[in-house]
């Protein structure tokens, strides 16, 4: 008889961590908010400057980059600072973080703007990016919004919200928002991203462990759906509340 895997934190199997917003963390920013997942922290700030790429330029089109940092004491133990060499894992998630927020903007009603979206890990307990992005929406939506009131922009330029959550496979059993107990014991990791119609913008999913079936990958995707549904809640209750 196979064992049932026991979250140390008690939650079902079913359930995200605590998760909370808290914006304007920071003061020159266009927009910053502190994400939290359970234990993993998250600084997501946004800066927006005139002009674009050169293969944009005159095409009256803004865009949208991301970077990712993880501070060196993130971790329990301390990660050197990357400076000039990313590692290969930096920036797979940082171009992960770019692709997601870019499906949440209108990018021809931008402008010809650059926003770039950091997201700091000040403290890791696993699924830093799916946390960079629920939280880097929350901080573009803000920006935008500031940027309407104070006539910058006629229209804020989001058509869609956007947010992700990370689903592991432990023995035999799908689990919503992974810690990092879980993460390194999953026989599957996924990360998924999803719009406000629940429409997918990204799947990684890996076998880390053991292969999965046709029908537990359903599983896996159902449970994100729900995972992803309860976000776009919280995120619209955190953009609704004065600051």
């Amino acid at each position: 008889m196979s064992m049932v895997w026991q979250r140390l934190d008690g939650r079902p199997s079913d359930h995200l961590r605590p998760v909370r917003f808290e914006r304007e963390y920071t003061r020159y920013a266009a927009a910053s908010v502190m994400t939290h997942f359970g234990e993993t922290k998250v600084l997501c700030t946004v800066s927006i400057q005139p002009g674009v790429p050169g293969f944009l330029i005159g095409s009256g089109q803004g865009w949208l980059t991301a970077e990712y940092r993880m501070l060196p004491s993130a971790t329990q133990q301390r990660q050197p600072r990357e400076f000039m060499k990313l590692s290969g894992r930096t920036q797979e998630i940082q171009r992960l973080i770019g692709r997601s927020l870019r499906a949440a903007v209108d990018l021809k009603a931008l402008g010809e703007m650059t926003v770039t979206i950091d997201a700091d890990v000040l403290q890791a307990d696993a699924g830093t990016r799916t946390t960079a992005i629920t939280g880097g929406f929350v901080a573009l939506a803000d920006a935008f919004n500031r940027m309407v009131q104070r006539g910058d922009l006629e229209r804020s330029p989001i058509h869609h919200q956007v947010a992700a959550v990370s689903i592991g496979l432990l023995q035999g059993t799908t689990y919503l928002d992974l810690n990092y107990d879980e993460d390194v014991a999953a026989d599957v990791d996924f990360n998924v991203v999803m719009n406000d119609r629940l429409r997918i913008i990204e799947l990684q999913g890996t076998a880390e462990a053991e292969s999965f079936t046709r029908q537990q990958l359903n599983s896996i995707l159902d449970l994100a759906e729900k995972g992803i549904q309860e976000l776009l809640v919280l995120q619209r209750q955190a953009l609704e509340e004065t600051p």
